[in-house]
């Protein structure tokens, strides 16, 4: 446990930070324009810009992002935590928005552009995983440092981590229900409770595709958990043992379960080092803490995925 004090460098003013959401105005250039202006430094980058910004803080607005690092205590190790936190909440969005579109895409049958999707969603939950180094590093002791002033504050809460459990189909309307006093995010939120999942467009899609599939797993209360189905066991042990191993829809499981391993770990690694950092105390959002969170260890998103290795001869 660092036994000093965090020494925080002043990076950014922030009484010239632009505020708000929108984009900040860029111009456009093209491989003639690039090129010209190579010329015009002698192939040195760029240093001279008008006005009082340059087009890579304009870009992502990074003076604004760098200015949320907002720390509430001395201790030294809360930055370090402070900073994965968000790091995680830019991956979830990074990863919704893949296994979002992988849905749009798997709805119209672009079954090819969905795997390629799927494929950068599993490196955004490798990065996920690697949030956890980071983390470990800070101690049990480090960390009641500055646990108390967390008050309530909790990973639970977590709307954009909310989203990514919904896309993949672990509904679950009262944690849902603990932003529904938030008008910006609220609306959101409730539409993602109520609309079919990532799992549910490839189940209806194993449907177009002439698959007995049942009409309890087509048509289902979808602010409900997925639940197993034996259809849909069925429909993928069919597609295992009948078809080529390059067959589209066997690339579509296979990506699947690979997706759900990788999730696992994440969930796996963070239990393991919440255990070893609070033991059994309680949660900070009211939860038993690690007692609540190891069911997220037996979270299986497409359950006859795993279900069809029992059965596979």
């Amino acid at each position: 446990m660092p036994d000093f004090k965090p020494v925080t460098p002043r990076i950014v003013d922030p009484e010239g930070v632009e505020l708000g959401i929108d984009p900040r105005p860029m111009g456009i250039t093209t491989d003639d324009t690039r090129a010209e202006q190579a010329k015009e430094t002698d192939g040195q980058p760029t240093v001279d810009f008008p006005d009082t910004t340059n087009p890579y803080i304009a870009y992502q607005s990074i003076d604004l992002l760098l200015s949320l690092q907002n720390t509430r205590s001395d201790a030294y190790d809360e930055m370090a935590f402070y900073i994965m936190g968000q790091t995680k909440e830019l991956l979830f969005k990074g990863l919704h928005h893949e296994l979002y579109n992988a849905r749009e895409r798997i709805k119209v049958d672009a079954v090819d552009d969905a795997l390629f999707i799927l494929e950068r969603s599993k490196e955004f939950v490798k990065l996920l995983i690697k949030t956890w180094d980071v983390v470990a590093t800070v101690s049990a002791e480090g960390f009641n440092q500055f646990r108390n002033y967390l008050d309530q504050a909790s990973g639970q809460l977590s709307f954009m981590y909310r989203h990514v459990e919904f896309v993949l189909g672990n509904k679950d309307e009262r944690l849902a229900s603990a932003h529904d006093n938030v008008p910006h995010v609220w609306p959101a939120m409730k539409e993602a409770l109520e609309t079919p999942s990532l799992y549910d467009e490839i189940i209806a899609l194993l449907h177009r595709q002439g698959f007995a599939i049942s009409d309890a797993a087509l048509d289902h209360d979808w602010t409900a958990p997925y639940q197993a189905d034996d259809s849909v066991e069925q429909a993928w042990l069919d597609i295992y043992q009948n078809s080529l191993a390059s067959s589209t829809l066997y690339k579509v499981g296979e990506t699947l379960i690979e997706l759900d391993e990788l999730i696992s770990q994440y969930h796996w690694r963070h239990y393991v080092l919440v255990a070893k950092t609070i033991g059994h105390k309680p949660g900070t959002g009211g939860s038993a803490g690690v007692e609540w969170l190891k069911h997220t260890t037996d979270q299986r998103y497409f359950p006859e995925l795993w279900a069809i290795r029992t059965r596979m001869a």
